[in-house]
């Protein structure tokens, strides 16, 4: 059975286009022209992924984006990919913050957003066949790729599916320091285009969540002009 993708976006010429194009690569499409017709559909049906404008004429997608990692359905752990035509990049940091997995910015090319989508999809599709799917101790934190849970004390730390995934990655090299690029291809698969700092946003995030002091961290450290390390020996 095909995978049903929800495109809320209120621009119909892009929306019938996007639907088309993600329709002729197998998926089904739901169109929803604003924030609250999207929550919505969200509550009645199941979607594998979520595709958010950023502008929408009822709300932006920032405020649906949070209310979608806020529910308390299963419909909050969805990926979702947002679409931007703004040109500040804080609001793409804070759609990342919110929960967010992924941005593109318009005009984009359909392929790309194929690509971006199929990603952030695969990364949920393999979580448990994935060979690094076991635990991995580190100190105090372990990381559950079965559970995709990530905990500091026997405490589950609140991570969104793309910041776990990230995660894991550095993880599965411990020691080993991995440029932007490098962890990008290994959390998606693809050799896509770095985009503004949003590896940065994430690792700023999982810090909140796994480090003792985030402002001092001590489990993933920034190594300057490189990239990141995630530390092998841990409190």
């Amino acid at each position: 059975m095909s995978a049903r993708i929800l495109l809320v976006d209120d621009d119909p010429r892009l929306a019938e286009l996007v639907s088309e194009y993600l329709g002729q690569a197998g998926f089904r499409v739901t169109i929803a022209p604003s924030g609250g017709a999207g929550l919505a559909q969200l509550a009645r049906d199941p979607f594998a992924a979520l595709v958010l404008d950023l502008m929408l004429p009822d709300m932006d997608g920032l405020e649906v984006c949070r209310q979608v990692r806020a529910a308390a359905a299963s419909y909050s752990e969805i990926p979702i990919l947002m679409l931007t035509a703004r040109g500040d990049a804080m609001d793409r940091v804070v759609g990342l913050e919110l929960g967010a997995d992924d941005y593109l910015p318009k005009p984009f090319e359909p392929r790309e957003l194929l690509a971006r989508l199929r990603a952030v999809m695969r990364r949920r599709h393999h979580a448990g066949t994935d060979p690094g799917s076991g635990v991995l101790r580190f100190g105090r934190l372990e990381i559950d790729g079965g559970a995709r849970e990530a905990r500091l004390d026997g405490e589950a730390r609140a991570l969104t599916d793309y910041q776990f995934a990230l995660l894991q990655a550095l993880a599965a090299h411990a020691g080993r320091v991995l440029t932007r690029d490098t962890i990008m291809d290994l959390v998606k698969g693809e050799q896509l285009q770095a985009f503004d700092r949003s590896i940065d946003v994430h690792v700023s995030r999982i810090r909140q969540a796994i480090e003792d002091d985030p402002k001092k961290p001590r489990r993933i450290i920034t190594v300057r002009g490189a990239g990141y390390v995630f530390a092998k020996a841990q409190d």
